[in-house]
């Protein structure tokens, strides 16, 4: 078209600079912006902030203030936005810093151009991150002499910075604050408070401040909930965990597979694997399917509790549901069949971990000669050793470890040693380890 005198379509070629700049491509989105340039075309300012935010997303600034300069020069006479400058703040913030950002404000200002909410919230960001909070505070108090009064986001951003920084202090100032001055406080403000004070191991307080959300408007979600239950299982406060999980569900709030994987993962390590299968075999008719880290969960916890039988159906009604087991799954398996002196059950899961397209690990491996030396085999010990470095899979200092105690416990106490001293020499075990070794020789 272009080529025959036409004029090209400024919103084809707008889409057309905004699929290059999407993948990448702003070489090739600078040339179609100059080609319509060149036929006498006047993109407007939605064109430019596409091809300037190209840039800014491929960390091409320079580039980037090059467009800002020829939009707005008398030759185009296309001033920019808004959403021009907070898109070149933003880029400079992240990668100049704020401080070279506030020139850009200020240049935006002396343009006639008013800053907005989102421009200072960008602002607000950079100072944050870059671990200035009291001056990112101080901005926020400053906002209304700037006629721009700070909303939930900016809010948010701040809080965010506080808890991240152990103000949770301040941060409960500035929520009290953010209510007098009639600045609704969203789920995501509660959120990042309960986050914190949970973290911290401050329930008691998250508790007060969940319980405070429906008063102003907000309802809370699995997210509100999920750091509360994490936070009681870490204190193996499960009566209180399951309680919540309960008034989680009361009141209309229903849980995801995070807050149940929080619950399984707290129930196995407290030995308690018999709740924990029971609330797997519940998850479906709840709307929940499991997922992979869910089964592999309740597996561990069987497999340490000598439940490998179960464990076992597990893997299976796993498959059934057409989710793939990982490695993770069968060193879980295979490690409880070897500690119940099941090694060959052991050594078969192996082999289907092996044939099944997966590279066993050093704790699969580690598991299957601790059985074979618990069980006597010691000389198939040592060539499952040499298979697994045949392998590729290095072996780690558990595994010289089991083999030493292994060769041991068959009356071969100084050749034990030697072998111990030999792999100490060499570095494949520390000197500590090896005189921790040496003593159960």
């Amino acid at each position: 078209m272009v080529s025959q005198g036409g004029i090209p379509d400024i919103i084809a070629c707008t889409s057309l600079i905004r699929g290059f700049c999407k993948t990448g491509r702003t070489r090739k989105a600078t040339r179609v912006m100059d080609i319509v340039e060149g036929s006498g075309a006047s993109p407007d300012v939605v064109t430019y902030n596409v091809l300037i935010s190209g840039y800014c997303k491929a960390g091409e600034i320079e580039n980037a203030l090059k467009v800002l300069d020829r939009m707005s020069s008398d030759e185009k006479g296309c001033q920019p936005d808004v959403i021009t400058y907070t898109i070149l703040i933003e880029a400079t913030c992240r990668e100049s810093g704020f401080r070279q950002a506030l020139k850009l404000l200020d240049e935006m200002r002396s343009r006639g151009c008013k800053p907005d909410v989102v421009t200072y919230n960008v602002l607000v960001n950079g100072m944050c991150k870059e671990g200035k909070l009291d001056e990112a505070i101080k901005f926020l108090n400053n906002m209304p002499s700037y006629n721009c009064h700070p909303n939930v986001i900016t809010h948010n951003i701040i809080l965010r910075g506080m808890c991240s920084t152990g103000r949770w202090m301040d941060a409960e100032k500035l929520l009290s604050e953010m209510v007098g001055k009639g600045c609704s406080p969203s789920v995501v403000t509660y959120n990042i408070l309960i986050n914190f004070l949970c973290r911290k191991g401050l329930l008691g307080r998250a508790i007060d401040l969940l319980e405070k959300m429906s008063s102003h408007g907000c309802t809370p979600n699995s997210l509100s909930y999920n750091p509360l239950l994490h936070g009681f299982c870490k204190e193996k406060k499960m009566e209180r965990a399951i309680e919540y999980l309960e008034v989680m569900v009361s009141r209309g709030c229903y849980p995801d597979i995070v807050t149940y994987n929080t619950l399984l993962t707290a129930l196995c390590k407290d030995g308690k694997v018999d709740a924990a299968v029971e609330i797997l075999n519940q998850l479906s008719s709840k709307g929940c399917s499991p997922v992979l880290i869910t089964y592999n969960t309740v597996i561990d916890g069987l497999s340490k509790v000598g439940k490998t039988g179960q464990a076992a159906k597990l893997l299976d009604e796993m498959r059934g549901k057409g989710l793939k087991p990982d490695v993770i799954t069968y060193s879980s398996l295979i490690g409880g069949l070897c500690r119940e002196g099941k090694v060959d059950e052991g050594i078969k899961f192996f082999r289907d971990l092996d044939g099944s397209g997966i590279k066993p690990n050093a704790v699969a491996y580690n598991s299957i000669m601790m059985g074979l030396c618990k069980g006597g085999q010691t000389a198939r010990a040592i060539d499952f050793l040499g298979y697994m470095v045949s392998k590729g899979c290095k072996p780690t200092e558990v595994s010289y470890t089991i083999l030493i105690e292994g060769i041991a416990s068959e009356g071969l106490g100084k050749e034990a040693l030697e072998l111990l001293n030999e792999l100490c020499i060499r570095g494949a075990i520390r000197r500590s380890s090896a005189e921790q070794v040496a003593l159960s020789v």
